[in-house]
């Protein structure tokens, strides 16, 4: 073996509704992705144990996501789609990085900064040891790209420094063993079992911003309803988000530049663009010179068309929650497989007996 083979993986959890940013700056890419590259989707459900959910709400949600994921356009056929516990050597990888990882590591992480607040002491150990796992849910399938968000370069940055210290730390077993691939660190060379993982980052419409507050993203935490427009929201209910979604007085420019100091105007241009494949300059060019008033209703119309088909399609597949779990289960086995695989070289590669 001389190199890697490429191969795509990401997830979300299973809490709460999807909106429309999960859907143009994550779920939409999957999809033309899917037809590009070997891609395994995952339903994250072990992390959403870090809020301690209700169990019956988590069935019910890791169904839900798994419903969105399909009616958004993933191919269960074309990519693996499962969910999380299902393949148990994501809990086995991510003990080994747990003793491969620093706890400064971990201390730094900001999105365990923000989740645990003041009282840190009274944090659980699963949500400081977050991104150790979700570094597993990458390696175990030794995922050569991730597509990923600004709010997640830190989570990939952190899953290369464990794939780095982990092949440094074993290169002499490793290459021992025949399965490693020479990767050059520094001015060394060590034999590596581990791709360092690269971010893959789409265009602009990656990060699509709250309806109500232009410099925050849109989210699902977010006590406003309004802030979003979730996959299972109606058509009227669509409309009624868009018309009531914060402007300003001026009207659409007509060059991008015009853009600048104005979030909430920049934001659904940039929306526009992300729904009709283009740019924010095109939309402009279309749009300039005319009122807000004018352009929410091309803009609610043009969100009905494209999300519709996906929440009649997403509403369908809930009531068949046979048919769901026979998908979670197929991937489930698929992605077992590699991840069996995987994992064998790893316990050699540590020292554990296995015969």
């Amino acid at each position: 073996m001389n190199t890697f083979k490429e191969r795509i993986f990401s997830g979300a959890q299973p809490t709460g509704n999807l909106h429309l940013g999960n859907y143009l700056g994550a779920l939409k890419r999957w999809v033309a992705l899917q037809d590009e590259k070997e891609c395994i989707y995952c339903v994250v459900d072990m992390h959403a144990l870090t809020i301690l959910p209700d169990p019956a709400e988590l069935l019910s949600s890791t169904r839900e996501l798994t419903a969105a994921y399909l009616a958004a356009g993933l191919d269960p056929k074309k990519s693996i789609v499962f969910n999380q516990s299902r393949v148990r050597q994501h809990a086995e990888l991510a003990w080994v990085f747990n003793c491969i990882a620093r706890v400064g590591w971990m201390n730094r992480m900001t999105q365990f900064k923000d989740k645990a607040g003041k009282d840190r002491e009274n944090a659980s150990l699963g949500l400081l040891a977050y991104p150790s796992l979700m570094a597993a849910d990458v390696l175990l399938y030794r995922a050569t790209h991730v597509p990923v968000g600004d709010d997640q370069k830190q989570h990939l940055e952190l899953t290369r420094d464990i794939a780095q210290k982990f092949n440094n730390d074993y290169s002499d077993r490793i290459a021992s063993l025949g399965i490693g691939v020479e990767m050059a660190v520094g001015d060394e060379t060590v034999s590596g079992f581990f791709p360092l993982t690269e971010p893959m980052i789409s265009g602009p419409a990656m990060r699509i911003m709250s309806l109500r507050d232009g410099t925050k993203k849109m989210s699902k935490s977010d006590p406003s309803d309004l802030s979003r427009i979730n996959l299972i929201d109606d058509e009227e209910t669509i409309t009624k988000k868009i018309r009531k979604a914060k402007t300003d007085a001026d009207a659409i420019p007509s060059e991008v530049e015009g853009l600048e100091g104005r979030p909430e105007a920049d934001n659904l241009i940039g929306i526009f663009a992300a729904l009709t494949n283009t740019d924010k300059a095109a939309v402009l060019r279309d749009f300039g010179g005319k009122q807000f008033s004018e352009f929410k209703a091309s803009l609610a119309e043009l969100a009905v068309a494209q999300l519709s088909p996906i929440t009649q399609e997403m509403r369908r597949l809930v009531n068949d929650p046979a048919y769901i779990d026979g998908v979670l289960r197929d991937g489930g086995e698929r992605a077992s497989v590699i991840a069996e695989e995987t994992m064998h070289n790893v316990r050699d590669i540590v020292g554990f007996l296995q015969n």
